[in-house]
Parts: C-alpha cells; structure tokens; sequence
C-alpha cells in the first residue's frame, strides 16, 4: 500500500522515533496539531506500514550485555539450501542485532551482542556447527560512538 507523506507526518513520525510512549496529547502539542487528526495519520501510517512497530530501547549495559561484535562472513557456498539454513540460524539467534548480505568480497556482515568474548566464542561454534562457512572476521566494538534507530526524515 502506497501512501502520501507530508511535512505533518513526517513531524509525527520524528516525534515518535524520538518517543514513541509520549501521549498522543504531547505529539499533537509538538506538531501544531490536535489529538484526533494526529491520531488519525498514526492510523494511516501504521496501516500502510510506514510505522511497523513500537519498542523499547534497553540498555545493554546495564544488564551486562557489554559486547559488540561485527563479524564478517565469507561463504563458497551460496544454493538456495545452504541460503535457508544460514538465514534460519541467524533469525534464531537473539544476539544476532543486524545481519546484512553485502556486494564485494564479504557476502555478509553481523552485529552481534553479547556479554563478553566467551559468550561470543560460544555463539561462533553453535553457528559454525550448523552452517558451513568458509571465512569469518569478527571485530570487537572498543567503543560505540553513534548508535541510533531514528531515520532521517
């Protein structure tokens, strides 16, 4: 479903990347509109999927999951069958943040959250135990600097 987005929905929907458990009261307030009108384009959006979710951002730190790794995979193989089971592997593993098939000499790269080096290691041997892969480069966060979920609108 295609639908038209104003300047008015886009300053709602900056709204509620900003914070999406503010009231409905307090995003009309912030957008020069009123309650129902606001309302009314949030059911749009979320109709025509421009909104797929709400959620809550935690803090991995404070509950000690306190690495970040991003591993790059190299794979020989790249069937349909070995394709499945890999994607499969990955959408079964929480600690698995992001995982993106790229163009050039890595096929895919992960963001991989974890309390430390040796819940990583464990991760690593349950993934190579399921899925053949000929090359993996993981790369330890030393410190994260931007991290945001907000789209620029």
């Amino acid at each position: 479903m295609s639908v038209r987005i104003d300047d008015m929905d886009r300053n709602i929907l900056r709204e509620l990347q900003r914070d999406a458990g503010q009231s409905l009261d307090d995003i009309a307030k912030a957008v020069g509109s009123s309650k129902t009108p606001v309302w009314n384009r949030v059911k749009k959006l979320r109709d025509a999927g421009v909104i797929r979710q709400n959620t809550v951002l935690l803090d991995a730190e404070a509950l000690g999951i306190e690495a970040s790794f991003f591993v790059l995979i190299r794979t020989s193989e790249h069937d349909a069958d070995w394709q499945r089971v890999f994607l499969k592997a990955l959408r079964e593993r929480d600690e698995v943040q992001e995982a993106h098939r790229l163009a050039g000499d890595i096929d895919y790269i992960l963001k991989v959250r974890v309390r430390n080096a040796r819940a990583y290691d464990e991760f690593y041997q349950a993934l190579i135990s399921e899925v053949k892969i000929y090359n993996v480069t993981a790369l330890l966060s030393m410190e994260e600097i931007k991290s945001t979920t907000a789209l620029p609108l």
